[in-house]
């Protein structure tokens, strides 16, 4: 089996990580010279503001729903891809860092642990230690997690953020 370790709204999480008065409120991260939307919060998604939205495109929408817009701070993200990945690898033998806000942890060899109980306490200690929220999708190929997190990350509070897809 494997683990797929999905940072939440990755930019924008490590934003709020530095002003936690942004959490439940609409946030976007542009790109290099604020040109496009990059990343966004749930909030910002929900006031349908697409993924490389033109930011000068939903200026006045900004506004009327006082969205938080930053410039991407990509020094702060590569920090705190980091430590996510320093944490998830501690729990395993081996691992494989597939983007910025990804990586799979291979659970080969676990036959007498209860997988779910063992991801949900490394997603609770992501989100302990450096604020970061993270779903995670389990299955027998890669290719079956990103499909287990993107049904988690559907129903966030359905699954508590850990589904294991066994077919």
């Amino acid at each position: 089996m494997y683990a797929l370790v999905d940072c939440n709204n990755f930019f924008v999480s490590c934003e709020r990580t530095l002003d936690p008065s942004l959490e439940g409120k609409p946030v976007v991260v542009l790109s290099n010279n604020d040109g496009c939307v990059v990343s966004r919060s749930k909030e910002a998604k929900d006031l349908g503001i697409p993924m490389a939205a033109p930011a000068f495109k939903y200026k006045e929408l900004f506004k009327q729903h006082d969205v938080k817009s930053f410039s991407a701070k990509f020094e702060l993200y590569n920090y705190k891809s980091q430590r996510v990945i320093d944490i998830s690898r501690s729990y395993v033998v081996d691992y494989e860092v597939y983007s910025i806000d990804e990586l799979f942890l291979d659970l080969s060899g676990f036959k007498y642990v209860d997988i779910h109980d063992y991801c949900l306490k490394i997603k609770d200690d992501i989100k302990n230690q450096e604020n970061i929220p993270v779903s995670i999708g389990i299955a027998p190929t890669k290719t079956l997690c990103k499909v287990a997190n993107r049904i988690v990350k559907e129903f966030p509070d359905q699954f508590g953020g850990v589904y294991i897809l066994n077919p």
